[in-house]
C-alpha cells in the first residue's frame, strides 16, 4: 500500500498529538504452510509420539492461522543439530541466530517503512526498538541504527521481553516521546523470532505444542510524528491517549524464562477468560477522556493484537461487537499467526487496507474514526490506546 494510495483521505489532524505516519513490515524467506507444519515439525526433531501428532493436528486447525513466516529451516537445523535435541544447552547458538536474525528482518521493515514515510532517514530524531527474541550488550536498537545508517546522535530507547504487548507498549513510548519534542519523528522497529524457544515436542511441556501452531516470525515499523508536514507527510492513525494497566496477582499467567536451553513459555489455561473479564473496563477508562461508552463499541474500529482465536472470541463476546469489527486482526493471525509484538502493525495495516476499500466504494466510514488499538502481555499487562482513524 504505497502513499499515492492514501492522497486526499486523511483528515485534519489536532495540533501536538502523535500520528503515525507510515507503516512497513519484513519476514524471513521461510514460508509455513499450516497445512504442512505437522509433518515437517515431527520429522526435524525426530519425534514419533502418535498423541502428540495427533494434538498437534487438532491444534493446528483451532488456531484459525493458515500461513505463517519462520526463520527456522532445514539449513538451520543441519548446521546446529542440537536445537532440536530435548535437554541440551543452547541458549548461545540461539542467541547467534537470533540476534542476526532480528536486525536483518528490523532493518528490512525500517526500510519499507522510511520508503512510505517519504522523507530523508537523517530527519529521524529517535529509535524505539521492541524484540523478546535477542538478548545482548550493546542490544538491538544500536544494531539496528547500525544497520540503517542513522545518525549517531539518535535518540535510542529499548524494550525487551515485553511479549505480545510489545509493539503497542513501543507505541505509546513513541507517542510520548512525540509530543513531548516537537518537530521529533520516532522510528518504532519490533521484530521477533520463535528460534530462540523452539523445543522438540514432549509430553512434559504441551504448552510448545499451541506455540508451534500458533506463532510466526517477521518485524513491524511505524514512523510517529505530532504536527505532520501534510505536504509530503500522510498521518494514518492519530494518537490521542495511551494507558498501561497490569492487573495484580497475575504474573504467573505468562510466565517465560531465559534458560540454558532458550526461552521456556508456560500460558495459564484461564488467560482468556482474564482478559475477557477485564477488557471492557479497562475499554471504558480509554473511551471516557472523549465521551465514548459501551454504546458506541460498534462505531468504534477495534485493532487487537490477536494472541489467538480464544482471546479474539472472548472479545467479541464480552463487548457484544459485530464480527467484522475484528476483521483485520483475526486476517492477521491467519496469514501471519502470532508473531508477538510485530503484530498490531500488521492489524493496522489491514484496518487501513479496508477503511480505503470502503472509503473508494463510497460506503459510509463516519462511525469507526474513534477506535482503540489494544495489547495484552505478560503482567498481565493491557496497553491500549484510543485513536482516530484518518484515513476514512
Amino acid at each position: 500500500m504505497g502513499s499515492e494510495e492514501l492522497e486526499g483521505f486523511s483528515k485534519m489532524v489536532n495540533p501536538g498529538k502523535a500520528t503515525i505516519l507510515a507503516l512497513g513490515k519484513a519476514f524471513p524467506h521461510q514460508l509455513v504452510m499450516q497445512e504442512f507444519l505437522v509433518d515437517g515439525y515431527f520429522k526435524n526433531t525426530n519425534c514419533d509420539d502418535p498423541d502428540l501428532r495427533k494434538k498437534l493436528t487438532r491444534l493446528c486447525k483451532t488456531t484459525t492461522v493458515k500461513t505463517r513466516y519462520v526463520v527456522m529451516s532445514e539449513e538451520i537445523l543441519k548446521q546446529y543439530p542440537e536445537l532440536a535435541i530435548e535437554g541440551l544447552p543452547t541458549v548461545k547458538q540461539r542467541l547467534d541466530i537470533c540476534n542476526d536474525a532480528v536486525t536483518e528482518m528490523a532493518v528490512e521493515a525500517s526500510r519499507v517503512c522510511i520508503k512510505k514515510w517519504g522523507r530523508p532517514i537523517s530527519e529521524l530524531t529517535h529509535l524505539v526498538y521492541v524484540s523478546s527474541s535477542e538478548a545482548r550488550l550493546p542490544g538491538g536498537d544500536l544494531y539496528l541504527a547500525k544497520g540503517l545508517g542513522l545518525s549517531p546522535e539518535t535518540q535510542r530507547v529499548m524494550l525487551y521481553f515485553m511479549g505480545c504487548s510489545g509493539g503497542a507498549a513501543g507505541l505509546r513510548v513513541a507517542k510520548d516521546i512525540a509530543e513531548n519534542n516537537p518537530g521529533s519523528r520516532i522510528l518504532l522497529a519490533t521484530s521477533e523470532t520463535t528460534i530462540i524457544g523452539f523445543k522438540p515436542p514432549s509430553v512434559d511441556r504441551p504448552y510448545d505444542l499451541v506455540g508451534a501452531a500458533l506463532f510466526g516470525d517477521g518485524a513491524g515499523a511505524m514512523i510517529i510524528g505530532s504536527d505532520p508536514a501534510l505536504s509530503i507527510e500522510t498521518p494514518l492513525f492519530e494518537l490521542h491517549t495511551a494507558i498501561q494497566n497490569f492487573l495484580p496477582d497475575t504474573e504467573k499467567t505468562i510466565d517465560g524464562k531465559l534458560t540454558e536451553e532458550g526461552i521456556s513459555f508456560k500460558l495459564a489455561r484461564e488467560l482468556p477468560q482474564i482478559i475477557e473479564d477485564n477488557v471492557e473496563r479497562f475499554c471504558e477508562k480509554l473511551m471516557a477522556t472523549v465521551g465514548l461508552t459501551e454504546k458506541d463499541y460498534n462505531k468504534m474500529f477495534w485493532a487487537v493484537h490477536p494472541g489467538g482465536p480464544a482471546i479474539l472470541n472472548r472479545i467479541e463476546k464480552r463487548l457484544n461487537l459485530f464480527p467484522e469489527k475484528l476483521s483485520a486482526s483475526r486476517r492477521a493471525l491467519m496469514d501471519y499467526g502470532n508473531a508477538s509484538s510485530n503484530t498490531i502493525v500488521y492489524v493496522l495495516e489491514y484496518m487501513i487496507e479496508e477503511s480505503l476499500k470502503k472509503k473508494k466504494k463510497e460506503e459510509s466510514q463516519e462511525e469507526s474514526e474513534w477506535g482503540l488499538i489494544l495489547a495484552f502481555g505478560p503482567g498481565v499487562t493491557f496497553e491500549g490506546i484510543l485513536a482516530r482513524n484518518m484515513t476514512v
